[in-house]
Formats: structure tokens, sequence, C-alpha cells
């Protein structure tokens, strides 16, 4: 399973694009949609689709965290929605996490309450978070209601 567009361009609608190089709130060098500048990487600019590029290939990893580490069928707007979250919390998080656990032991409400805590960094709550969360939690239990709100406002960040 991969990505579908409407998975992508969650994501790329809560990283934002920046062409040229910024410090993310996690302190890493990040350019493009959320794409962790690596050491030896000469980023010093991208154009939009070269970013997509950068993020279709960043995408990989957390698709395969979704398909190793979740234990029960998915749709592929749930697949979309998890992607998101691990693309933006990290494997390891993901592994660890008790959306995951509440997720294997088929305990779906939980895990919606539990995918909401990841709102923080370094412990503060981030705005910006609480509306990733909330929508991609809508993207995986309603995805009707996720397409309709996204129909009706675009302005979300």
């Amino acid at each position: 399973m991969r990505t579908s567009q409407i998975g992508i361009d969650l994501i790329k609608h809560f990283e934002g694009f920046s062409s040229v190089p910024y410090q993310c709130l996690g302190g890493k060098p990040t350019i493009g949609y959320g794409h962790v500048i690596r050491n030896g990487e000469r980023l010093k600019s991208v154009t939009e689709s070269e970013a997509e590029a950068l993020l279709r290939k960043d995408l990989y990893s957390a698709e395969q965290a979704v398909l190793d580490l979740v234990e029960i069928d998915l749709h592929q707007h749930q697949f979309d929605a998890l992607v998101s979250l691990v693309f933006n919390i990290g494997r390891g998080a993901f592994l660890t996490s008790t959306v995951r656990r509440y997720l294997n032991q088929g305990k779906i409400i939980k895990a919606l309450d539990a995918w909401r805590w990841w709102n923080k960094v370094n412990g503060e709550l981030v705005e910006g978070l609480v509306r990733r969360r909330e929508l991609e939690t809508r993207l995986f239990f309603d995805p009707v209601g996720y397409l309709l709100f996204m129909l009706s406002y675009r302005g979300v960040k």
C-alpha cells in the first residue's frame, strides 16, 4: 500500500513548503515539505516539484512502519492518516505509542484519544499539531467528513 494523493496533500498542508532550509520545531534542518536534511545532503533550495519528489521518497519509511507495525486491516484513508502521523512523529515513537498498541488490540476509540496526545514538542502544546491530529483522526475515522471539511475550509494550518 502507498500513500494516496489525499494523504500526501494532508502532509503537505501541515508541513508547509519552504524552498530554503529552515529549523523545524524539533530543531532539525529541514527543507521542502518536511524533508530533514541529512548529513552529506547539500540542499540550498528546492522547487515545489522537487520538494514533492523528496516527500514521496521520505514517505516510504513511514509507509513501511505502518505496514510493519499495524496488525489490523486498514482502508486507504486509515493508512494515509497513520502515515501522516508516523511521518511526523517517527517510526520509533510510533512503535512504542499507545496509538499503535490500542489499534492492534482493536480498541479504536481509545486509539483515537491517544492519537490526540501527540500535540506537543518538548512538552509544549503546539496549535498546529492539535489541528493536524484532529484532521488525521478525522481522516482515519470519518473520511467523508474529512473531505467535506477540507473542501469547505481550505485555510486550516
